[in-house]
């Protein structure tokens, strides 16, 4: 198991079971203690979607800090299918997405929905999707479901549009 996802799933089980925070174990590779990017943290239960959140622009000082603080908000805060219970935790799995900073698109024609997730902006609505998911295979569904994520409406709003890679650890 990849030390990111081991750290989430640890995350959650703690916090869980016992309401607390994990600090980073100090024996974590040292890129993951000393850099800094968005995480994504995905919970499946039986291979679906269970919980998913994250940030796209770092908040915390390392990749541990925001994978421990996504994966607990992933397990207490995805309001799509409600907290996590303790008798879930033995059937559930991770994935971490390790985010690069977004870059402006400037046309369509730069998207690959399997190579790059994108991050929907109108005003204050912000709508993201990772990259490579089932049934998104075209870059107008990416678009689409961004927006709808975001409540915004391409066809009444100015629409900003960056994409991004993630590193995804299973």
């Amino acid at each position: 198991m990849h030390p990111l996802v081991r750290l989430a799933r640890l995350a959650v089980e703690k916090y869980i079971k016992e309401k607390e925070i994990i600090s980073p174990p100090s024996d974590l590779p040292k890129e993951f203690l000393e850099k800094k990017a968005g995480v994504f943290v995905t919970i499946e239960k039986s291979g679906n979607l269970r919980a998913c959140i994250g940030t796209y622009l770092p908040t915390k000082e390392s990749i541990a800090e925001e994978t421990i603080r996504n994966a607990i908000a992933a397990a207490t805060e995805d309001w799509r299918f409600g907290p996590i219970q303790k008798e879930e935790l033995p059937f559930l799995s991770y994935i971490v997405s390790i985010l690069s900073p977004p870059e402006p698109v400037k046309e369509i024609k730069e998207l690959d929905p399997k190579k790059y997730g994108i991050v929907a902006r109108s005003g204050l609505k912000t709508g993201l999707l990772l990259p490579d998911l089932e049934g998104v295979d075209t870059i107008e569904k990416q678009i689409l479901i961004a927006c709808q994520k975001a409540g915004i409406e391409p066809a009444k709003e100015k629409l900003s549009l960056y994409r991004f890679t993630a590193q995804k650890y299973r």
